[in-house]
């Protein structure tokens, strides 16, 4: 028969399994960490440039991991919205930094 652990043993051999193995599957991932920052840039770029109303805009896509920054100024705010739409929806984005402002827009 094998003796039970003590208490001190048991507390040493889970945290050294949990520091083993980590919080959850070894590998595991979620999505957005896999995808580059370049590939997410570039996935914004090229939506905003299908849009017929963004597709002449001058939108600078920045991307810091999964942090996506938009900067430029356009004609309305419907462009604008349209531009915050489409980076909301690319994959691997995780917040969207909006600098865009409004070509007329009074100080």
């Amino acid at each position: 028969m094998s003796q039970p652990l003590q208490p001190a043993k048991l507390l040493a051999t889970a945290t050294l399994l949990l520091a083993l193995n980590g919080c959850g599957e070894p590998g595991a991932t979620s999505a957005a960490e896999n995808i580059a920052d370049s590939d997410i840039t570039n996935n914004v770029t090229t939506a905003l440039h299908q849009t017929s109303s963004l597709a002449q805009a001058d939108i600078t896509v920045v991307t810091k991991k999964g942090d996506v920054r938009l900067t430029g100024t356009l004609d309305s705010q419907a462009q604008i919205d349209d531009a915050l739409g489409i980076a909301r929806a690319a994959n691997g984005a995780h917040t969207i930094h909006d600098e865009l402002t409004l070509k007329n827009a009074q100080p």
